[in-house]
């Protein structure tokens, strides 16, 4: 981010971080008993599995290409975050219906190199400390890579816990995102594809 730590933290300071009510979700593992944190019980096992967007109603390939497109080749496309994010969020994307583990040998092979050559474009801008890779996949059945800029000077922003900071801190500005995403994507496009910002 070209946003210092110093300039993030004044951003923060005078908007206030946001509220979120993640606790009311199934997913949150934690409760407050008598005053303590303490985990919720674990549910029993469920009857049907959870229900993942398939190939009829994918909204990945249903978006496809979307304004939210900075880059893309021939198999891949990346993407921006869908909301407007606290923290800078990309998505590594194919383009054909498919889940990770069912990639062919070349496509896990070029899916590794775009994962290493993505990091190390976000890496290289200013004020991004380390970048998370991760792969959820409990929502739709296609392959979506999260990209999370860890922002530099923040060390309770890591971790698993760091993505909850999407949500908490307010929204980064378009002035100070969009030239990151130029600068990814121009970045991206030295090693082939396009850049579509």
């Amino acid at each position: 981010m070209p946003e210092s730590p110093e300039a993030l933290y004044a951003r923060v300071t005078a908007s206030g971080l946001n509220r979120t009510d993640v606790a009311a979700e199934a997913t949150f593992p934690w409760q407050v008993v008598d005053g303590t944190l303490e985990p919720k019980p674990l549910a029993p096992p469920a009857a049907e599995p959870v229900a993942r967007t398939g190939a009829d109603g994918c909204p990945i390939c249903a978006s496809l290409p979307t304004e939210r497109t900075i880059w893309e080749n021939d198999d891949f496309f990346v993407s921006r975050m869908f909301r407007p994010s606290g923290l800078l969020i990309l998505f590594l994307q194919t383009k054909q219906h498919i889940d990770f583990t069912e990639l062919d040998d070349d496509l896990a092979a070029a899916t590794g190199r775009w994962e290493v050559i993505l990091c190390r474009i976000v890496e290289r801008l200013p004020h991004v400390a380390q970048t998370y890779v991760i792969r959820f996949g409990s929502g739709a059945e296609h392959l979506h890579l999260w990209f999370v800029a860890r922002p530099d000077g923040f060390p309770q922003i890591r971790g698993s816990l760091g993505l909850e900071y999407d949500e908490i801190l307010p929204p980064i500005p378009e002035e100070v995102l969009g030239p990151d995403l130029h600068e990814i994507a121009r970045e991206l496009a030295t090693h082939g594809g396009r850049a579509r910002v």
